[in-house]
Parts: structure tokens; sequence; C-alpha cells
């Protein structure tokens, strides 16, 4: 197979989620519960994060796509991800791109039952239906090739399998840039990858996904990924400053007498431990000189009430 991919981006728009009675949070938490996530990242969100990496990340590397990235002659049927990589192999300098169709209970992309491999290895083009392949992440078929092949990792997984994919790809060594939910950096299966620093924020976050019938959903996520990140834009949103300059409206104590920090404010002469949400972490607080203090989510009581969820962190 080698043929031109023509890329067309078609947008649709569907009721929003004040008018179906729904929160960003009911979204992803329906997400987390189902077998089968019916979410389609859209092609501007892979193109907006993707083109903030410098090109050299790519050259003579094998890009692997696993998570239901399908390829189409009709690019309608086709993930953002693939897309991305094959209208850009060329440019990128890649070496190779290997993408994994998943034999789910949900077709997402009108492909067919079985599980595929596509293979792009220059101009040749691939695609293999390996006997009792599911095209699952965790399939040993795939395991074999994030180990034997893969130089970088990139794919939005599904949000209900999100612990058991973080795991198997920070532990395989490979660069990955991949989306999971916003909220990770203060959820307790995801902190001590912070923490440890194996994965950190990318640079953007994704509002809106695509369901099977190609229209809008929102729900709240974020790229993350392994791969150095120099001159963060977000940068500018971290208000480091001594604490007696940070306003009482955005400093508290709770019951315990832990500092609580909100709108980016950070005390830059705090030795204590003290208490922020995920946006932060998501601004790139951990790359100027701050760490989390443990692999515990917080949850502050301000007069015996308990409050959302934060993470500890303290100055190195």
């Amino acid at each position: 197979m080698n043929k031109k991919q023509i890329v067309k981006i078609v947008k649709k728009t569907a009721p929003s989620l004040e008018e179906r009675g729904l929160s960003q949070k009911d979204v992803l938490q329906k997400a987390q519960k189902v077998n089968n996530d019916e979410f389609y990242t859209r092609y501007e969100d892979v193109e907006k994060e993707l083109l903030m990496y410098n090109k050299s990340i790519w050259k003579n590397k094998t890009v692997f796509c696993n998570c239901d990235d399908a390829v189409d002659d009709d690019e309608r049927h086709t993930s953002a991800f693939p897309l991305y990589f094959i209208k850009n192999f060329n440019g990128l300098g890649l070496k190779k791109l290997i993408c994994t169709h998943y034999s789910g209970v949900l077709d997402l992309f009108n492909q067919g039952a079985k599980g595929y491999i596509f293979t792009k290895n220059g101009f040749r083009e691939l695609k293999e239906y390996p006997e009792g392949y599911t095209g699952s992440f965790d399939h040993p078929l795939s395991l074999k090739i994030l180990k034997e092949e893969a130089d970088i990792v990139c794919t939005n997984p599904p949000f209900s399998r999100a612990i058991d994919y973080w795991k198997i790809t920070v532990e395989s060594g490979k660069k990955f840039i991949i989306i999971s939910n916003i909220t990770n950096p203060i959820t307790p299966a995801f902190i001590p990858y912070f923490k440890d620093n194996k994965v950190w924020a990318g640079f953007n976050r994704v509002d809106y996904f695509l369901t099977p019938k190609k229209e809008l959903t929102e729900a709240s996520a974020h790229w993350y990924t392994n791969i150095p990140i120099k001159n963060r834009p977000k940068y500018k949103h971290l208000k480091i400053v001594p604490l007696k300059e940070i306003p009482d409206k955005h400093k508290k104590y709770d019951d315990s007498k832990t500092l609580l920090v909100d709108s980016g404010y950070i005390p830059i002469d705090y030795k204590k431990p003290f208490a922020v949400s995920t946006r932060p972490i998501l601004n790139g607080l951990l790359e100027k000189g701050y760490k989390i203090e443990n692999d515990k989510q917080f949850f502050p009581y301000i007069n015996g009430k308990k409050c959302f969820g934060r993470v500890l962190v303290r100055k190195k």
C-alpha cells in the first residue's frame, strides 16, 4: 500500500454539557468506569502539541501509536495520531511508524472486528492481521513491539485503563507523549511518577474530544511526557514570591495548620510542605526548584469540612 494521505478536518458540534446536565468531571468519571472509551482525539489537538517539540527528537526514530490508532485510505476512519505522522513522516525524518487497531466491542473507526498492525517504513506501508491479535496495548505482540522497536510512544490511551497503561509505558523506559486525565498529578495512582520525576506535563490541555459520531464532547485532559521541556510557556502562570506578598485571599491554613495556596501563587521562602492543586504542577512548578512531598493525595479540612484534593509540595 503506497497511497498519499489527504488530511481534511470536519468539525461538528453537539449540545453543550450544561445543556445535557453534565460536567467535565462527569464525562471523565464515566470514561473511567467503562471498558471501551468512546473518545477520539482531534487532529488539531495532536498537531498543536507535537509542533511544540524540537523536530530533532523524531529524526531516525520509530513512533509507536498503540491505542486503537487505526489507519485507513479514508481519513475519516483514521486516528489523528497516525494521520499526523503519515502527513509529516518525511518532514520529521522518521524511520518508521507503527500503529495498532483494537478489536474491541466498539468498532470506533469502522475498521472491522480484527486487530491489526499498520507499519510505514519509508514509502512502504503494510497492514498485518496476526492470528489472535486483539490490538490491545498490553497484548504480548504489542509489548514486543514496544520493547524491541519503539523509540517514542504517542497516543491517547483509554481513560478507563490509564493506570495499567502508565505502568507499562513508563516502566518501558521509552520516550512518550500521551494524553491523560488533567487531575493525574494529584491522583494517588499517578503521584509517584511526578514525585520521582518520571513524568511531567506536556505543553497543552485538551478540552474537547470527538464521539464515534464525530460530535464534540467536553472532557478535561492534558498531555504528559518524559521528553525534556525547556522554557515552558506556562511558567508565566506561576507567581513565585515571598509568602508575605501572597494576597490573603489566595493563602490560608487548614485545621492542621497546613498552608494552602491558589491562583498560581507559590511561596519562595516557605520551608514547610504546602498544598497546591493540579494547576501549578501542569504549569511546571516541579521544574522550578520544588518537589512533591510524598505519594499521597492531600485532603485539607477547614472547620471540620473536607475540601477538594491537592498534593503537598515543598521547596528543595
